[in-house]
């Protein structure tokens, strides 16, 4: 667990079936997800490149800076949604376990 100025960041291996669709198409699937709650956010799902259909997502222009995680990369559908996911390529030490893992803004569970 990570506390800066009241801001606290912990992460649990999780075991939740997390699966990702876009218009039918399953573009991610894991049974261990890194679980990831945050001060003032809901629980995220960071699911291992290994399980995510990565060729079929690009990478887009948008980066966002968090001072808690670090700079954030973002993943487009080409054709389809823009920014449905994100990672943190080079994360601050204190998270460094979401290294390279994507994170959606949609999932299913179970």
């Amino acid at each position: 667990m990570s506390t800066v100025r009241g801001h606290r960041i912990e992460i649990d291996q999780g075991t939740d079936h997390v699966r990702v669709r876009v218009g039918g198409q399953l573009l991610a699937d894991s049974r261990r997800p890194l679980l990831l709650s945050e001060t003032g956010y809901p629980v995220r799902y960071y699911l291992p490149p290994e399980d995510v259909r990565t060729d079929l997502l690009t990478p887009s222009e948008t980066h966002t800076v968090c001072p808690f995680k670090g700079t954030a990369s973002y993943w487009s559908l080409p054709g389809g949604p823009q920014d449905i996911a994100w990672a943190y390529p080079e994360p601050r030490p204190e998270v460094a376990q979401i290294k390279d893992h994507l994170c959606f803004f949609e999932v299913e569970l179970g």
